[in-house]
């Protein structure tokens, strides 16, 4: 068995400089912008922005698909993934017993969730969209982690070669043609509930 070094947590920690997008400087602009909005304060619009971001997050966690992204920025989902090739280090359990002790993540057998983003298949192409990214929430990666455990059989199954934008519209093709073949059918019925 190898051993474990527990980890200096008083050594110094490099921290990238963090750069808040809502400051002072944007609620003057919106103000500026949206004179009918401007009795609302910054906290206001960050607790809007966290509810709509929310609610976002709840839809892709409930739809197996994922969901497009307001006004054709991309779209996000979650797929489950193989057995990851790095070591995958429970660092609580390493401590306590001194020696490596990795996650076999039993209850998924071996797969991992996780998030995608993805710009190339929007609507409409976006300018230097090759540099987009997309950072998820403390809040949205806890809850995939809560509902990965339960649904992990759900979700599209991602292999590491894959092209996540052919899968995707692979996929979307698919659920197309499904619905246009009902669509199609002449004793089809909108109000049939069967």
């Amino acid at each position: 068995m190898k051993q474990f070094r527990k980890p200096d947590l008083n050594a110094p920690r490099y921290r990238v400089k963090k750069t808040q997008v809502i400051d002072e400087e944007y609620m003057k602009q919106f103000k500026a912008r949206y004179p009918e909005f401007s009795h609302y304060g910054l906290r206001e619009l960050k607790k809007i922005i966290h509810k709509f971001n929310g609610l976002l997050w709840e839809k892709v966690l409930q739809t197996r698909d994922g969901i497009e992204l307001p006004e054709g920025l991309g779209f996000v989902f979650i797929g489950s993934c193989g057995n990851v090739t790095r070591d995958n280090i429970d660092y609580g359990k390493s401590i306590k017993h001194g020696f490596v002790v990795k996650h076999k993540n039993w209850d998924t057998d071996g797969y991992v969730g996780k998030i995608f983003f993805s710009a190339y298949y929007a609507k409409y192409k976006l300018k230097e969209r090759a540099i987009w990214a997309f950072t998820a929430s403390r809040d949205f990666k806890r809850a995939v982690k809560e509902s990965y455990k339960e649904n992990w059989k759900t979700y599209l199954v991602v292999e590491n070669t894959t092209d996540v934008v052919k899968m995707y519209r692979k996929q979307r093709s698919k659920d197309y043609f499904k619905v246009k073949n009902v669509l199609d059918k002449k004793d089809y019925n909108d109000f049939e509930m069967d």
